[in-house]
């Protein structure tokens, strides 16, 4: 008795017309090329990220970021909350380092208020050291998910196991696991618990010889150094234009870190040093040199909070009168005026744009700067020409965040 042979795939001309909406529409397709979608379900764009690629078989000609997935509205919501209700609400940008982006907003709100030169010191330092320990916790979910992106799946159980040490940390300080609202305008939520600058101590002393392990099992890896080297290369002249910033920018080849450059909170006051790509394996700019900087900013990280923990301890240790919120002001209406505040994130620059009417605690504008949106926006320089393996290489190397993306 025959059988009726089974149709897999039925091929319709309509298929592209009537699918998500796409740049590139069947007339504008060479007879070689096709439309692949990567996302917004694929692993390998982290989450919502939809990638519309042209390939010409396995060689990418063209890649168009479709972006607009998790509908977060943060410039929407603050237009309609006070200045201290909206910390929560920049905590969920970028929710894998909420502490640094806390520490940016609330900056500028204390500038144009006039109380920043005011804080306590031990306030400032409590600030960075919680910061930095968001960095690591940041890099290493860069790291660790990289290495996975790549067939490397060891790598990313150590990150997530020494991150997870940092986030108990940081739950213990603030009693939220990663959306914190720990720092607030003109202070802090509350002050350090006790022990927890000897923790930092401990947690140090612990990391230093991970970081060593980790540049010999991923950094130093012949696969990992062939699946990178001379891949997804971003010169210095198309980095700078597309305004990327961070990690992606200095593994270009620019020594360039807002810690450094602006010298806000108390940076100029600690040692530390700024990594930047220098081609040892490959090429300036390439997958390779973006993943070295950041294992790079895990061990100045690490100098910094020594040097934090040092201060907290000695020259500015808690004593009983002080009041992490002795400048909080009770109703925050800063004069009328339209400012600029940035600071150094984990992936880049992070900026906030406010307007102000002088009359109001809720601002006309708060626009969000977010530097995973203009790193993302370079992808598709970096990618043409390459093999259709390599893009999930170059996604993972810019390391992108959707929360702040999408805002």
């Amino acid at each position: 008795m025959a059988t009726t042979p089974t149709i897999q795939y039925n091929y319709q001309p309509e298929h592209l017309n009537v699918s998500e909406p796409s740049v590139y529409t069947a007339d504008k397709l060479k007879s070689e090329e096709m439309v692949i979608n990567l996302g917004p379900q694929h692993p390998s764009t982290h989450g919502v990220l939809r990638l519309e690629v042209v390939s010409d078989g396995e060689i990418i000609v063209d890649v168009v970021p479709h972006i607009g997935y998790l509908h977060r509205c943060f410039e929407k919501h603050a237009e309609s909350l006070p200045f201290n209700q909206i910390i929560p609400y920049v905590d969920r940008m970028d929710y894998v380092a909420a502490m640094n982006s806390e520490h940016a907003y609330v900056m500028g709100i204390e500038r144009m208020l006039g109380i920043d030169k005011d804080l306590p010191k031990r306030v400032e330092y409590i600030r960075v050291l919680v910061a930095e320990l968001n960095r690591l916790a940041s890099h290493f979910v860069a790291i660790g998910t990289y290495a996975m992106d790549i067939g490397a799946y060891t790598p990313f159980l150590w990150m997530m196991r020494d991150r997870e040490h940092i986030l108990r940390m940081l739950e213990w300080l603030s009693g939220a696991r990663m959306l914190y609202n720990y720092i607030w305008v003109g202070g802090l939520f509350y002050d350090l618990p006790v022990g927890f600058e000897e923790r930092c101590r401990e947690f140090v002393t612990y990391l230093k010889p991970k970081l060593q392990e980790l540049q010999q099992l991923v950094i130093e890896n012949k696969i990992f150094v062939q699946r990178t080297a001379n891949v997804g290369v971003l010169p210095l002249p198309v980095a700078i234009n597309y305004g990327c910033s961070g990690p992606v920018l200095r593994g270009s080849g620019l020594r360039w870190d807002l810690r450094k450059v602006d010298g806000y909170s108390v940076y100029p006051e600690l040692d530390f040093d700024v990594p930047m790509g220098e081609g040892l394996v490959g090429t300036v700019g390439d997958c390779w040199d973006r993943n070295y900087v950041r294992v790079l900013e895990c061990r100045e990280s690490v100098k910094i909070i020594e040097q934090c923990v040092e201060k907290l301890l000695g020259e500015h240790c808690r004593t009983p009168d002080f009041d992490p919120q002795a400048f909080v002001p009770k109703k925050i209406r800063p004069q009328a005026m339209d400012y600029y505040v940035r600071a150094e994130n984990p992936k880049g620059e992070l900026g906030f744009f406010f307007r102000t009417d002088g009359k109001s605690d809720i601002p006309v504008r708060c626009k969000a700067r977010a530097c995973s949106f203009n790193n993302l926006s370079v992808i598709a320089e970096i990618s043409r020409g390459a093999m259709l393996a390599d893009l999930v290489a170059i996604i993972g190397s810019i390391d992108v965040v959707m929360g702040e993306v999408d805002r």
